[in-house]
C-alpha cells in the first residue's frame, strides 16, 4: 500500500489520476468514472454527469440503516478535471495494490469504482470504543480520505499503537484491533483523564490518526 506519507507515493509508477491540488482539495483527471462523497464537488472542467449511488444491494443498504456507517456516495461519469473537497478538511491519498483499507465512513472522500466496498464490524473493538463498524475497501486503485487537521501515520509494526476511536481515520485492514482500557479510580470522583478507552492495533500495517476527535459543534448562544 502506498501513501502520500513517507515520500513513497510516486505517481510516475502508479496511474496518477488522483492528485492533491493542495492539502484541502483533490483533483481527479477523469476519463470514465469515480465514486465520491455526495456534495463534495467544488468545481469541474469538461463534460460530467453526477448520479446518486445506491448502497450496492439490499445487504449493504440494511447495514447502512442499522449501523449509520457508510458515506453517502455519488457516481461521476465523464471526461475532464474534477475537484473535490469536504469542509476544507485535509485530504490524503492511498493507492491500494490488491489490498484492503478500513475507513471511518465520515472520512471517505473518493475512490476508484473498481474497488469493492462493504460495511463491516471492526473485529475486537467493543461498542465502548466508538468504532464498531467501518467501511472496508478492497482491490487495486485509489482512495482519498479526509482528516480534521494534519494527521499522523503510525506504523503499528514498530511499537504497540493506540488511538482514540474518533481520531482513527483509517488503517490497514489486516491489523488486529482490540480495546485498551486505562480506567482508574480517579475517574469516579471527577479526576479522570477523559481517555479511558482506546483502540489498540497490532500487526503489519499503519493507522492514520487525525489531530481531532471530530468536528466541534458550536454551542448555542440563544
Amino acid at each position: 500500500m502506498r501513501s502520500a506519507f513517507f515520500g513513497n507515493l510516486d505517481q510516475g509508477q502508479v496511474p496518477g489520476h488522483f492528485v492533491l491540488q493542495n492539502n484541502k482539495m483533490l483533483r481527479v483527471q477523469l476519463n470514465g468514472e469515480v465514486l465520491a462523497r455526495q456534495g463534495s464537488m467544488v468545481a469541474f472542467q469538461g463534460q460530467m454527469d453526477f448520479d446518486y449511488e445506491g448502497s450496492g444491494g439490499v445487504g449493504k443498504f440494511l447495514k447502512k440503516m442499522m449501523t449509520g456507517e457508510g458515506a453517502p456516495l455519488m457516481r461521476v461519469r465523464g471526461q475532464g478535471m474534477l475537484f473535490l473537497a469536504d469542509k476544507a478538511q485535509d485530504v490524503h491519498l492511498f493507492y491500494l495494490e490488491n489490498e484492503a483499507l478500513t475507513v471511518n465512513g465520515s472520512s471517505l472522500l473518493a475512490f476508484d469504482p473498481q474497488l469493492t466496498w462493504d460495511i463491516q464490524r471492526v473485529q475486537g473493538a467493543g461498542v465502548a470504543a466508538g468504532g464498531l463498524f467501518n467501511t472496508t475497501l478492497t482491490g487495486t486503485g485509489w482512495v482519498a480520505v479526509t482528516a480534521h487537521g494534519t494527521p499522523v501515520l503510525l506504523d503499528a509494526s514498530q511499537a504497540p499503537t493506540f488511538a482514540d476511536g474518533q481520531s482513527a481515520v483509517c488503517w490497514s485492514a489486516g491489523l488486529r484491533v482490540g480495546v485498551n482500557r486505562t480506567f482508574k479510580a480517579g475517574a469516579l470522583i471527577g479526576r479522570g483523564s477523559g481517555e479511558a478507552v482506546q483502540l489498540a492495533f497490532q500487526g503489519q500495517g499503519f493507522v492514520l490518526v487525525q489531530a481531532s476527535e471530530g468536528p466541534v459543534i458550536p454551542q448555542s448562544t440563544g
